[in-house]
């Protein structure tokens, strides 16, 4: 694992402890996609975001999913793509697909991330194209779930976050 991603899971995870304290705002909303500002102590936080349209076995219990991009001008970070099933994740068992193209995120509990800023950029740039993503995972506990998401709105959103923090 990289040093850049054990700071970013740093990081997050520390931000993550401090939500209750920083309250995103909404910057704009687009079909199925929204972006937000947050102003934290480390400086400003912009990311798009969007929730699945379907999740799957609904008799899995989790908390909600989401799929982002961020960006993070103080800390010299943009296009960190990040996702959570709204489970703790079984190691290196998390894959989003779009058509014929996939990827492999490593997770740290319920967070998962691309490995390097290379596959980022070639996943913002299947984002842009794709109509739909599906995110397959293993629970800690092995079981599968499947989140279906819309790329319906990404690029506005993606465009608006990364605007906002530029």
């Amino acid at each position: 694992m990289s040093l850049k991603k054990i700071l970013i899971i740093s990081i997050l995870t520390v931000f993550s402890l401090n939500a209750s304290a920083v309250t995103p705002r909404s910057t704009g909303k687009y079909k199925n996609w929204e972006s937000f500002v947050a102003e934290t102590d480390k400086g400003k936080i912009c990311f798009a975001q969007t929730l699945p349209t379907k999740r799957a076995p609904a008799a899995v219990k989790r908390n909600e999913s989401k799929l982002f991009v961020t960006f993070r001008p103080s800390e010299n970070i943009k296009d960190e793509v990040s996702l959570t099933s709204g489970h703790d994740y079984k190691t290196s068992s998390v894959t989003a697909s779009s058509g014929k193209r996939r990827y492999s995120f490593f997770s740290q509990k319920e967070f998962a991330w691309l490995l390097d800023d290379q596959e980022e950029k070639k996943f913002i740039k299947l984002m842009k194209r794709a109509t739909d993503l599906i995110v397959k995972a293993r629970t800690a506990n092995g079981a599968e779930t499947t989140d279906h998401y819309s790329m319906m709105g990404f690029t506005k959103a993606y465009n608006t976050a990364k605007k906002t923090c530029s």
